[in-house]
């Protein structure tokens, strides 16, 4: 028996394996969907017009969730370090 431990991040967890990567992103998904179709269900009552339009508030986030990402791309162009930054 070998005196070398093994590499403390060596331990497999359940979401290394794609088959459970995928169950999750597809249950993501369903929630998603299920929450989009509920929102024929329940009554609103907007302060806009716009408030009132089917699944307003599901493409409102998507929107701002991409443009949030597309922002931040931009943004670390602005405030990113060279790669020896602390090697001075």
């Amino acid at each position: 028996m070998s005196n070398q431990s093994k590499h403390p991040f060596s331990k497999k967890y359940w979401l290394d394996d794609p088959v459970h990567q995928n169950r999750v992103v597809r249950s993501i998904y369903a929630v998603c969907a299920l929450l989009f179709i509920a929102d024929l269900f329940y009554s609103k009552h907007p302060h806009f017009s716009f408030e009132n339009w089917f699944g307003f508030y599901a493409w409102f986030g998507f929107f701002a969730y991409v443009g949030l990402v597309l922002l931040a791309k931009q943004w670390r162009k602005l405030v990113k370090r060279d790669e020896d930054y602390y090697d001075d």
